[in-house]
């Protein structure tokens, strides 16, 4: 029985990143040689153990054989006989296909180190276009790792994979986790560039696909096509280190202007709820969580009005405070003004400027958090009021609350 050290914490250690996660590969032994030294086994559909003290995964070595259509449709092969060179020959990338003995020596049979090296996101070998789940992947770790190419092979063979329509046969709940995670990367743009170079993001969301190549103003957006605006506002989003609800909302905020008819470009008018409408539909697609699809289409709806908020009138700003449900959703609220600044600086040549607006639709929300409305109420009633009516003086006080800033 052999051990090693394979895939992330072997290319994170030559990148000098931390490793977190490490995980095993057994060679040379069967289930009941791990079971018998304590090993736990938790693998359904290929045998995976967890360590009895670690309880790091530890995976005997395992060839693989397409079945069916789609990342499910796989055969497992574990057995003593498996050499850790074909364990490594199913991996993903070169990067991810190398391995380190009980004595910290590299094993490196598919040129990981040297692409590593070399930056380059390169496939080990043709069974990469058995999975969909990979062209994700990469993307993510193209996100992961911006300075890195993908190599013109790879990008080949995903893009005959999208043709084929291999990523139409993901899951809703794959498709989520992987985006997400490449979402929260170092330059989440990224991803969406490798997935749009190989066609399958037209696939996955033709939505945000048909943004490229949409015009808008100028004055307003520098850099001038819409597609170009959303990665821009994405890497904003990652240098403000917004969480994930803040970066999806960032990625639909502007999707209703790839519907804009032709003959209105660059304006586009109206284009905030047929945003909110696409995020909605992107969502229910996708599977993705509440707190993300909430803000997203919130985002979508209102950014313009808080981009045009110091103009307001204490009622409009009122307005606009209740429509976010910003009293009962402060936390909410917060992500959305983060994601409006991210929007208002994620513009060629823009990504310095001031947004006075965050701060002083902050400062409304403090006012109205201050506001005693129980006194408010208390008083009302004492005054013979009743129903809609304490209701009315507790929006009275609301907005002499906001005209007096």
């Amino acid at each position: 029985m052999q051990i090693y050290k394979v895939g992330g914490a072997v290319r994170d250690r030559l990148l000098g990143r931390p490793v977190s996660d490490v995980d095993w590969v057994v060679v040379g032994a069967d289930p009941a040689q791990m079971r018998a030294r304590g090993f736990m086994p938790v693998g359904k559909d290929f045998p995976v153990f967890l360590h009895p003290d670690s309880h790091e995964e530890y995976a005997l070595a395992r060839t693989e054989r397409k079945t069916a259509p789609g990342y499910h449709g796989f055969a497992f092969h574990a057995a003593p006989d498996v050499t850790l060179e074909q364990d490594l020959a199913r991996r993903d990338l070169s990067i991810n296909a190398m391995a380190e003995d009980e004595e910290g020596r590299l094993i490196d049979p598919y040129g990981g180190e040297r692409d590593l090296r070399d930056g380059v996101l390169r496939h080990v070998s043709e069974a990469f276009a058995e999975d969909p789940v990979r062209i994700l992947r990469l993307a993510r770790f193209a996100a992961r790792l911006p300075a890195f190419r993908v190599a013109p092979e790879t990008l080949a063979l995903m893009r005959r994979m999208a043709e084929a329509g291999e990523v139409d046969a993901l899951v809703a709940e794959r498709v989520w986790q992987e985006l997400a995670r490449g979402l929260m990367e170092t330059r989440p743009s990224r991803m969406l560039e490798v997935l749009r170079d190989c066609g399958a993001l037209a696939r996955l969301a033709p939505e945000l696909d048909r943004l490229w190549g949409v015009p808008q103003p100028e004055a307003h957006h520098p850099e001038i096509d819409t597609g170009a605006h959303v990665l821009l506002v994405l890497d904003e989003c990652a240098r403000a280190d917004a969480p994930l609800p803040v970066r999806y909302a960032a990625l639909c905020h502007d999707l209703g202007k790839g519907l804009t008819p032709r003959e209105e470009w660059p304006r586009h008018i109206a284009h905030e709820s047929r945003s909110a409408r696409l995020a909605q539909q992107l969502s229910e697609r996708w599977k993705v969580p509440s707190d993300c699809r909430e803000l997203a289409e919130l985002t979508a709806r209102e950014h313009t009005h808080i981009h045009q908020s110091l103009s307001l009138s204490p009622e409009a700003r009122l307005r606009l405070l209740e429509r976010c449900d910003a009293l009962r959703r402060p936390e909410r609220f917060e992500q959305l003004l983060l994601a409006c600044e991210c929007d208002a600086r994620g513009r060629a040549g823009l990504q310095q400027r001031d947004y006075p607006q965050r701060a002083a639709r902050l400062a409304d929300l403090r006012r109205l958090q201050a506001l005693d409305q129980a006194a408010v109420s208390a008083q009302a009633l004492a005054r013979g009021l009743s129903g809609p009516d304490v209701g009315r003086a507790i929006q009275r006080a609301r907005l002499a609350a906001l005209k007096e800033a």
